[in-house]
């Protein structure tokens, strides 16, 4: 794989029992880009390694004035030198080709579970923790997998030249080959200490990451009620316990790195000593001796790879355990799609587990007293349930069968606090859709005039408003704005069924009766579902169902419900708790009792329906 050929037309389906196993699952599937790091970087190392020999038999020819096998070895140094360059530049461009990919290939499949997975990931793994994983922790898995060729191949150099010198000079080649070995495993003993520093640094690394972006996403509110200082507090102590978490585990490092400093420079010492004597006695010319002690001094620099794949091993080891926890994540309930066919399917939406049914084609509103039951039951709508349960139909067929491609298709729920991308208003109206509603007549549906003037306002050069840019997450639109586009772009879309979540709860009235009006209108002869409380959404719709404690227990119109329904009465002109059970025990005729609230509400209602 190159890098111009990324991303992948298929990741593979990554091995995420653990953290080890997923990088072992990278290692394979990166089989020749490894090999080809291999074999590159044995080039460079063994040229390198040739060097002092070259230059022993240099100094030998001389001290022996001999013209050939001096030129004999000069000719050596320059193939040795053509090597070495050679080598360390197709290494570099291995390495770098199986770093960068390993990351790509680390990162789709990231975002392909979490694809897979929709609004479940960030209900089971922290918001900041994603962000981690496809980030920092994406750098340090390519960093071990980069780092693990090139180690490879300082290894095999080692033992090629350890054996070399046996035979070249047995008496100084013994004392390199035992000494080279315990310098590589002496730092073996301070590798887990050292790991483990590095895993809380990198814990509290997240734990800060969650922070911020939680304080981030909450600034407006911070903002509204003065806890900013409070949150900015709590990240300054975050972020000083990281520095120090990594100044623990940098000291850690640098002892480590002192030992590679000095065993190397022992035993330097020691082949210069007992060579010095050797040679004295004239048991190794001073070739041999030079040519040894060149080699040991050049054997260092394969030697800092064992620190560095120590090092890496190290950092990406729990960066590769978080990966693998969220790419383990699965689906409540998940069968893979087996029902073929690449029809979507059609026809009215039930929900056994409540008895919920929206018939297709019509405009049903959904009356739940619990907020997050509501929101549960839209996620389980779509395909997205928070935890086994019977499947939906959808025409009959059940959701958790059909490949979620294409139940994705069939079925969008927008959910109560929906994102908005950065970019143009063109870039986040281009998604997926049927092609039949344009932008401009779903953008005037979810009634975003003002929304519209707001960016063009708020845009430098941008006449035209599609292409007015919007702040990361809409940060620069108040919540009602944010609500619009985002239901504009639902609308756009114009899936076969479309839930919707409080779409709503953050517009005033006279505006919510036309986004009522609009989305009917453009729906018309879709099916449409509502999750909200409000007397003016639920005036438009065909169908109203009431939900209470899990299952269906009304179903009707908005204005014969309010009459004959204490319960739904309850929840949409929001009587309270104290006053429902009153009522409920028969002190008061229900008439009676209701008539100030519903001659409230009918009276809003008939208002608002003349003013727009």
């Amino acid at each position: 794989m190159q890098i111009q050929d990324l991303p992948y037309p298929d990741p593979g389906v990554p091995d995420a029992r653990s953290g080890p196993r997923f990088l072992w699952w990278l290692f394979k599937n990166q089989l020749d880009g490894q090999l080809k790091a291999l074999a590159w970087g044995m080039l460079h190392f063994l040229s390198v390694s040739a060097l002092p020999f070259c230059v022993g038999v240099a100094i030998q020819a001389v001290v022996d004035r001999s013209g050939g096998r001096l030129a004999l070895a000069g000719g050596l140094l320059a193939l040795c030198c053509a090597g070495s360059a050679l080598g360390d530049t197709f290494l570099h461009r291995a390495a770098v080709t199986n770093w960068i990919t390993a990351a790509a290939r680390v990162q789709q499949v990231l975002a392909r579970k979490a694809a897979h997975l929709g609004s479940a990931l960030t209900r089971r793994v922290a918001a900041g923790e994603v962000v981690a994983v496809s980030t920092g922790d994406v750098e340090k898995i390519g960093w071990f997998v980069e780092a693990l060729s090139r180690f490879t191949a300082a290894a095999v150099t080692i033992v090629v030249v350890c054996v070399g010198l046996v035979v070249y000079q047995p008496a100084l080649g013994v004392i390199v080959a035992v000494g080279l070995p315990v310098l590589a495993l002496a730092v073996l003993p301070l590798l887990p200490r050292a790991t483990r520093r590095a895993d809380v640094q990198r814990e509290k690394a997240g734990r800060a990451t969650e922070l911020a972006s939680d304080t981030v996403a909450g600034l407006r509110v911070l903002r509204g009620i003065g806890g900013e200082e409070l949150f900015l507090d709590r990240y300054r102590a975050a972020s000083q316990e990281v520095r120090h978490a990594a100044v623990r585990s940098a000291r850690m490092w640098s002892l480590i790195s002192a030992i590679q400093v000095l065993l190397p420079g022992l035993l330097l010492i020691t082949v210069v000593w007992y060579g010095v004597r050797l040679t004295g006695q004239g048991r190794v010319d001073v070739g041999e001796l030079v040519a040894v002690y060149s080699s040991v001094m050049i054997l260092t620099y394969p030697l800092r790879h064992f620190e560095e794949i120590a090092m890496a091993y190290s950092f990406s080891r729990p960066s590769a355990r978080r990966a693998a926890r969220v790419l383990s994540l699965e689906r409540a309930t998940d069968t893979g799609g087996t029902l073929t066919g690449g029809e979507l399917p059609s026809g009215d939406l039930y929900d056994p587990a409540t008895g919920l049914l929206a018939p297709a084609g019509r405009f049903t509103a959904v009356v739940c007293g619990d907020p997050d039951a509501a929101g549960r039951l839209a996620e389980r709508l779509g395909g997205h349930p928070s935890e086994k349960s019977e499947s939906v139909l959808l025409g009959g067929v059940p959701l958790d069968e059909v490949p979620l491609g294409i139940a994705r298709a069939a079925v969008l729920v927008q959910d109560k606090d929906p994102v908005l991308l950065s970019g143009t208003l063109r870039e986040l109206l281009d998604v997926p859709k049927s092609g039949a509603v344009a932008p401009e007549p779903a953008l005037a549906a979810a009634q975003c005039e003002d929304v519209l003037a707001a960016l063009v306002q708020g845009s430098v050069d941008a006449a035209d408003p599609m292409d007015a840019r919007i702040t990361e997450r809409g940060r620069s639109l108040s919540g009602g704005q944010r609500q619009r586009l985002a239901l504009a772009r639902s609308l756009v879309t114009d899936p076969e069924v479309l839930v919707l979540d409080e779409p709503t709860s953050a517009v005033d009235s006279h505006t919510e009766a036309r986004i009522a009006q609009g989305v009917r209108d453009l729906r018309a002869g879709r099916t449409t579902v509502v999750f909200t409380s409000s007397p003016l959404l639920l005036d438009r719709a065909d169908r109203v169902v009431l939900v209470h404690e899990g299952e269906v227990v009304a179903v009707g119109v908005h204005r014969d419900l309010l009459h004959s329904e204490p319960r739904y009465r309850a929840v949409v002109t929001r009587e309270p708790d104290d006053d429902r059970d009153h009522h409920r025990d028969g002190d008061l005729p229900v008439a009676a009792a209701h008539g100030s609230a519903l001659d409230d509400v009918m009276k809003e209602l008939e208002e608002i329906e003349e003013s727009a």
